[in-house]
């Protein structure tokens, strides 16, 4: 018994956006950001984080190569910006640390506004990675039912990302400090690896092209 053309569709949408969205990775630069920020301000960063993410996944996949051809942008380019980004994000895990820490003169609203804006819901949930799948799976749904289940799988996956951030406190509690500052670094080393990939899948297409190399 074979699976329907819609279910492998939807499977293959679920996968794809899981990987690139990855909110079990998000949990460890959350925690870091929000360690001294009371359990409402923690979940407050949490929604707000989450809501900035889905705005731009959907906006972007409803409108995405629109934005891209007005703007004169193109995927390489942001696939670059990203890599950069994630890098230094990547190495300031890696030393168990991360260099956007509250201000004494900043006050947690300033700060929550920060940081649920930059870094966690752009680049940390919505990346380069996740803009770019969801703008090529609505380009690749070929009926509005299709469309329907890239746009569910985006909502889903953010409300569970959600859901993962605001119960994230306990499982760092139960892991302790020094557990919490090797899983950081772990998520490091994979966030600077995954930048890597990212910027030279950027950057190839983008020399090729200015070489006029096939």
């Amino acid at each position: 018994m074979t699976a329907s053309p819609l279910f492998e569709f939807a499977l293959l949408s679920f996968i794809s956006m899981f990987t690139m969205v990855n909110p079990i990775g998000v949990i460890p630069v959350y925690t870091a950001m929000t360690a001294k920020l009371s359990p409402q301000e923690s979940r407050r960063v949490a929604r707000k984080a989450a809501l900035t993410a889905l705005l731009i996944l959907l906006a972007f996949a409803l409108t995405g190569q629109w934005i891209f051809r007005f703007f004169s942008i193109s995927v390489n380019s942001l696939r670059v910006v990203g890599g950069v980004i994630f890098f230094f994000m990547g190495y300031e895990m890696l030393q168990a640390r991360l260099t956007r820490t509250q201000f004494d003169d900043e006050t947690n609203h300033e700060y929550i506004n920060d940081i649920s804006i930059t870094p966690l819901g752009i680049p940390i949930i919505c990346g380069p990675g996740a803009i770019t799948t969801a703008i090529l799976l609505m380009n690749e749904s070929q009926s509005p039912l299709q469309s329907g289940i890239v746009l569910g799988i985006i909502v889903a996956l953010i409300a569970l990302t959600y859901v993962l951030l605001i119960g994230s406190h306990q499982v760092t509690r139960l892991i302790g400090e020094n557990g919490n500052k090797v899983m950081l670094r772990l998520m490091g080393l994979i966030v600077m690896v995954i930048a890597v990939e990212f910027f030279f899948s950027g950057l190839t297409p983008i020399i090729r092209g200015m070489l006029k190399i096939n």
